[in-house]
């Protein structure tokens, strides 16, 4: 199993501390020890597998969009832009603490701006949250047009990583970041994409495609 970089700083230490309780508790054999122990355990199991960053195989067609992020889909939404009138599509995706966190390149493109924005720290799953909530966005020239990748953080997750720099080129399917513990992505897409999901559908970032831009 691949693990995230991001998690080096959390369970190399856990492990460590780990490994001198059990050596302790060896040596000493106390029960209020080996309570600790057990605690110690499920936390660094429950730690590698919020870490774990499995590989994935990005769709060969052009003009798919992948999902960003593992996760279930629990919005989607038309809306118009209040600038320039466009329609646009807004599809919302939740991720909990089990699900993986390593956010990915919906498309090939070229990173435009990456905006860090601070707010609140709303549950993920509360609609609100896309607007108030602590985030960075995305936005992404593809070569069907723009679109927005925002990572937002949530009631437990308090530090976005984003690894996007303006004017790069990136490819579909590239980690994009990740966000540690419970959290949220939107993806923003014009109105002229086709969404190939539907509300309460488990997606997996690199591989399920959210919709298909028909030439």
């Amino acid at each position: 199993m691949r693990l995230a970089p991001e998690g080096n700083i959390i369970i190399y230490p856990l492990f460590f501390i780990l490994v001198i309780s059990f050596g302790i508790d060896f040596i000493f054999s106390q029960k209020y020890l080996f309570s600790i122990n057990i605690f110690l355990l499920v936390l660094f199991i429950f730690c590698l597998n919020f870490f774990r960053d499995p590989s994935r195989t990005v769709p060969k067609d052009e003009n798919c969009i992948v999902s960003p992020a593992d996760g279930k889909i629990i919005k989607i939404k038309e809306f118009e832009d209040p600038e320039t009138k466009e329609k646009l599509r807004l599809v919302s995706i939740f991720l909990s603490v089990f699900n993986v966190h390593s956010n990915r390149m919906p498309v090939d493109g070229l990173i435009k701006s990456v905006n860090y924005i601070k707010g609140d720290f709303l549950a993920a799953f509360d609609h609100k949250a896309s607007e108030q909530n602590e985030r960075t966005e995305i936005s992404i020239e593809a070569r069907f047009g723009s679109m927005v990748v925002k990572q937002i953080a949530g009631l437990v997750a308090r530090r976005i990583l984003c690894y996007a720099k303006k004017n790069e080129k990136m490819l579909a399917g590239d980690r994009l970041g990740f966000i540690r513990f419970g959290s949220r992505t939107d993806i923003i897409l014009p109105n002229k994409v086709t969404l190939n999901v539907e509300l309460d559908q488990k997606v997996y970032g690199g591989q399920t495609i959210i919709g298909k831009y028909e030439v």
